[in-house]
C-alpha cells in the first residue's frame, strides 16, 4: 500500500512551485502589442559615433513590435535567420539596423525580449508569424503618408505636439505615443523621434497610453547596444515646439 505522507510531501513541496508558475505568467500576460516607428535621422542624430545609415532612409523605420508587458520569456528559443529568409528584403528595407548595416544584431534583440513573449499568441507564435506580422501592420499603418496627409513632412520648420498628436488620432482614431529628443541647454526645439501606434491581440488599433500615463520618463526598449540613443528619448514636451528634421539637416550631436 503506498504511503500517504510521502504523497502529501510531494505536493506540498510543488505548491510553492505552482504559485511561482503564475507569478511569472501574470507578469508575462499582456493587452496589447506597441509597433514602434523611429526616424532614422533623429535616432542617428543620438549617437554619439557616426551612423552612417541616416541618409539612406527619408522614411520611418521599424523599430519594433512589442507586447506591453514581460520581456526575455523564453531564453532558449534563439533567433535563426534562416527561418525568416523570405522576409529578409522588406526586413533590410523596413527594419534596418541603423548602427550596424547587415547585421542581424537587432532582430535577434527584438525576437529574444519581445518575440518570444509574443508568441504567447497563436497567430504570431513563430518566428516567422512574428516577423511577417509586424511588417504587415507597418505597411498598413504607413506612417509617413498618414503624416503627409495631414501637411507634416520632414522640414526646417517645427510643429506644436498637438499638430502631430492629433494628426495620428484623426486618422488612426488612437491615441500614439510620441517621443523626442529633449532640447540641451541653449536649444530652443525637441526633435521628434519615436512614434507608437497599438494594437490589440486581435490587431485592432487601441491607444497606447492614456493622457496621465504620458510621463516624462517613459519605458524605452533599446539594446545594450544602443544604450546612449535610450537616455535622450522621452515623451514629447507640450510646451516645446518639436523638429521632424530633413535627412539633409546636419545635426550630429558630438560631444
Amino acid at each position: 500500500m503506498t504511503s500517504v505522507k510521502p504523497l502529501v510531501f510531494l505536493c506540498l513541496c510543488l505548491i510553492p512551485a505552482f504559485h511561482s508558475f503564475l507569478n511569472y505568467k501574470k507578469s508575462h500576460e499582456w493587452t496589447k502589442l506597441i509597433l514602434t516607428h523611429h526616424w532614422p535621422h533623429t535616432f542617428c542624430t543620438m549617437e554619439k559615433t557616426s551612423c552612417q545609415t541616416a541618409d539612406q532612409f527619408n522614411y520611418w523605420t521599424l523599430h519594433g513590435f512589442w507586447p506591453n508587458k514581460g520581456g526575455m520569456c523564453n531564453h532558449s528559443w534563439h533567433f535563426n535567420v534562416t527561418n525568416i529568409e523570405g522576409l529578409l528584403p522588406d526586413m533590410q528595407r523596413y527594419w534596418p539596423d541603423l548602427l550596424h548595416p547587415n547585421s542581424t544584431l537587432l532582430w535577434k534583440h527584438e525576437w529574444v525580449k519581445h518575440g518570444t513573449c509574443a508568441a504567447y499568441l497563436e497567430s504570431i507564435n513563430t518566428q516567422y508569424k512574428y516577423f511577417a506580422k509586424s511588417l504587415e501592420m507597418y505597411k498598413e499603418i504607413n506612417l509617413d503618408n498618414t503624416l503627409l496627409k495631414f501637411n507634416i513632412v520632414p522640414s526646417e520648420k517645427t510643429y506644436s505636439l498637438k499638430e502631430i498628436r492629433e494628426a495620428i488620432l484623426n486618422y488612426y482614431q488612437v491615441a500614439p505615443k510620441i517621443q523626442c529628443v529633449l532640447p540641451s541647454q541653449g536649444e530652443q526645439v525637441q526633435l521628434l523621434g519615436q512614434i507608437e501606434i497599438c494594437v490589440d491581440k486581435q490587431f485592432q488599433y487601441t491607444n497606447c497610453s492614456e493622457p496621465a500615463e504620458d510621463l516624462p520618463d517613459s519605458d524605452i526598449d533599446i539594446p545594450a547596444f544602443e544604450l546612449t540613443a535610450a537616455a535622450e528619448l522621452h515623451v514629447c514636451d507640450e510646451s516645446i515646439a518639436v523638429l521632424y528634421p530633413p535627412v539633409s539637416t546636419k545635426l550630429w550631436r558630438l560631444s
